[in-house]
Order: C-alpha cells, then structure tokens, then sequence
C-alpha cells in the first residue's frame, strides 16, 4: 500500500498545493510554505484511540469556580539547581524544552537527571541520535553503577508512542525531539513540518497519560531553538543551557515556565565524572582582588543575587574612531554610558578605547548594572582602585541622575552575606537598615558624578586626581 502524499500549506493566505515552492503563488510571500502531514488511516486511528480513551462523550463546559486543584505534584530531578529553574521540580503532564550549543551538556544533564529521578520513579530515556551502546558508556562515565532506567533507541514516530504507551512512564526524555521521524511526512527529519507533527504527538500522549516530558532541541547557527516557533508555544517550560566549552561551569536558564518564574538561574561545573552543582555561584564571578578597572555589582537572575566582577579598559587609541567592545553587556549600553560620562562628568572617552568584560562569561541585562559599568570604566580611565568591600547598585539616566532599581533588599542581603561592608545605592531606594535587619553600611547618591566621589572617595573629573 503506497503511502498517502503530503500537501503543503501557506501560512499567509491558506493556499494548498502538492509541491513544496519559496513563494507563494496565490499571495507571493516568501519562504511562507510548509509542509503537512496527511490524514492517513493510521493517524485516523490513531487519533481515534486517543479521543475514545480521553472523551468518550463530548466535554460540556462548566463554571470556573466548579473545577476543584489540588495541590501541584511535583517530581523533583535530583538536583536542586535544576527543581530551581524548573519551579520546584518536574509537573506530571507537563512538557519541557531544553536547549543548547552542541556538546555544551544537555545529553549529560538530563542522563544525570533520569538516573536520579529512576530511584523512586519509572522513567524511559529515548535516545534518538546516539545507540544504546553510546548511551551505556556515557552512563558508565559517569560513575553510575545501578538504575532501573529504561533506554530506548529509535526514531521512528509511532514506535516511540508505542513504548510510551506500554510502560506508561512517569518521566519521560526524548533526545532529540529534532532527530525523530514521522513517516506520514515526506520531509526530512529535523523540518519545521517533522518537529511540529512529533511534538504535538508527544503532548497528546504526555498529557493523557500525565507523563511528565523532557525535550532536548537543537539551535541553529544564530544560536536560536532550531524548528517552528509553535514548538516554544507548545511546550510548558524553556530552558536554554549556555556556557563557554573552554570554561568548567554551565548556566541552565528558563526562558518560558507555566509552573514557575522565568529567567531562573541554575549553575552547574562540569568535571569528569559530569555536570556537579555550585552551590555558592557569586564565588565563580568574584575575583576578591582590588585593581583598576574592577568594580562590583549584584545582578539578579529570576530569584536569585549573584555578585559579579565587572572588568573595564580604556586605553588612548590612535585611530579617528576609538573601539567599543562588550562581553556580556549589551554594546548600546555601553555607548550609552560612555555618552553620559563624556557629558555630564567632562571625561574625554571619545578619544580612548574601551573594552568591558563580565567575569564568568555571565549575561547582564539589567540597568542594575549601570552604576558598576561607570564605576570601572572612570577607575580604569584615571587609573584608580576602587574601595574592597563595595558594591554598586543603581540605573543611570541620560540626565545623570542614578534610579532606583528593583529587588533592592534582596541584593543587599547578598552583598551582606559574602563580606560586603558598603553599597551605593540611589536615594530614594526606601532602605531602613534597622527594619531590614542590613548590616552594611549604605551610601546613597542622586547623581552619577555625587556616586562616584562616595565610591572613590575623590573627584574623578578633576585633572589632578
């Protein structure tokens, strides 16, 4: 029996045809065509299977009041970092999209992951890109001697749908999603039709069988999740996994979560028995050395603080147009603080190249950051040491005004907790030392010009200094 042919579908005007073309013919948009899976009888039943098991009359709707929840259940992972990042722990049901660089460490992670999660519940680990045999010696790498975690290598659609039917799995992880293969698609897999079709299978079943379900994704060159954005839609949590392959430690984000906030911060170091957990992250970023150039800050990642080294250079350029380099700052933001230092603290920048670097290879996105990025950029430019013991914490305006910022206590317990004995902070900020039960010395500023003479304890803007 031949197999039934897939049409393609614009997603600008609906227009169908059986030949897969860059423009659309009945609207004329671009790379708008894709590709979609027919109704063959055995997609009709399998559908059909799962209709009758879930509804078999149909779901009348009923007052929001009416529906009872109980409390989330929460599977934890065997790594607090990881329950951190996802919320408490993994929801029954729920889908999850992990992605990341090739060999950062997503494969080990969740390897990691099931083989903690298979002490108390039944996981299935499906490989789809590697053989059973790989897997085994990773395992074995990894200092494992005994699970019960089940392995299955395939990528075959329907026969990964089968085994998930047979054991009913509480946890279950597919690597990767983009390597499995629906054959009622012609396409290869990896294509936006073949990871959407595979993805919304895997969530009819997850959810009917209140499986709770890992994905690992691939990203392209431009380091975005590689497939259909609905893939982000459909799936309950996003998690990016980032790191530099020449450093030790990884970061594990949430980008997206249902069941918990986004933008969670989860560190691991990766050594050779695999992926260890760092309990005290501001360590990592923290070089606990006063040089020029060097500055403090306290950045926030979802709900926690991490104490972060800011590293600046400015050196005098011979070129007419000086260079702007960033490492984990966004280079706009750059330009914009060098702009309100030229202008309202007289320093002559435009003539000098100046390089900024985030210790750790960390990301800071926040304006928190604005008051430490200053602060390293005029100690680097007058060649002076900025207090041990300080941190920096304020949003710079355009006007030169400093801004109070978000989560300010939180942070300051942070500082507090490591050593720090002073902080920078806008005024207005709404500290009572006395109430917060802070001890550590607080030195408000209003302007970036009064913040930086508190910090260094000079005028910088003064030729003599």
């Amino acid at each position: 029996m031949s197999r039934p042919a897939s049409f393609y579908v614009c997603q600008s005007c609906g227009a169908q045809t059986r030949q897969y073309f860059g423009r659309c013919s009945s609207c004329g948009d671009w790379n708008s065509i894709i590709e979609q899976a027919p109704q063959s009888s055995n997609s009709r039943k399998r559908t059909a299977k799962f209709d009758k098991s879930i509804h078999p009359l149909p779901k009348r709707s009923e007052p929001i009041e009416t529906i009872g929840v109980g409390p989330v259940k929460r599977i934890p992972s065997g790594y607090n970092e990881f329950d951190r990042v996802l919320g408490g722990g993994l929801v029954p049901g729920s889908l999850v999209l992990v992605g990341g660089e090739p060999g950062i460490g997503k494969s080990t992670l969740l390897l990691q992951s099931a083989n903690a999660i298979a002490l108390n519940q039944s996981v299935l680990y499906v490989s789809a890109e590697e053989s059973a045999q790989q897997v085994r010696l990773r395992w074995s790498r990894l200092n494992e001697e005994k699970s019960s975690l089940q392995l299955l290598s395939e990528t075959d659609l329907d026969l990964v749908l089968q085994e998930l039917e047979s054991l009913k799995p509480e946890v279950a992880i597919i690597d990767s999603v983009q390597a499995l293969n629906d054959e009622n698609l012609s396409s290869a897999p990896g294509s936006v039709a073949q990871v959407r079709e595979c993805a919304a299978s895997l969530q009819r079943l997850a959810k009917r069988q209140d499986t709770a379900l890992l994905l690992v994704g691939h990203v392209t060159k431009e380091g975005i999740l590689a497939g259909p954005k609905v893939l982000e839609h459909l799936v309950d949590a996003v998690l990016t996994f980032e790191g530099d392959r020449f450093a030790s430690h990884r970061l594990l984000r949430a980008v997206k979560n249902r069941f918990g906030a986004t933008h969670e911060l989860g560190v691991f170091e990766m050594q050779g028995q695999g992926l260890i957990e760092v309990e005290n992250p501001s360590e990592i970023f923290l070089s606990r050395k006063s040089a020029t150039g060097i500055s403090t800050i306290v950045a926030c990642e979802g709900t926690r603080s991490l104490l972060v080294d800011l590293q600046a250079l400015v050196s005098a350029t011979t070129y007419p147009s000086p260079r702007r380099t960033a490492t984990g700052i966004g280079t706009n933001r750059l330009h914009q603080i060098l702009a309100v230092l030229e202008k309202h603290m007289g320093l002559a920048l435009s003539r000098y190249d100046c390089y900024l670097a985030v210790a750790g290879g960390l990301e800071v996105e926040e304006p928190a950051a604005d008051l430490g990025i200053a602060a390293a950029i005029i100690s680097s430019y007058r060649d002076l040491k900025l207090p041990g013991g300080t941190v920096l914490i304020g949003e710079l305006g355009l006007g030169g005004q400093l801004r109070p910022v978000g989560q300010i206590i939180q942070r300051l317990q942070e500082a507090c907790r490591l050593g720090f004995q002073r902080a920078v902070i806008p005024k207005g900020s709404g500290i009572n030392p006395l109430k917060e039960e802070i001890s550590i010395e607080l030195l408000e500023a209003s302007s970036i010009t009064e913040a930086i003479i508190i910090a260094l304890g000079a005028d910088p803007g003064k030729d003599e200094i």
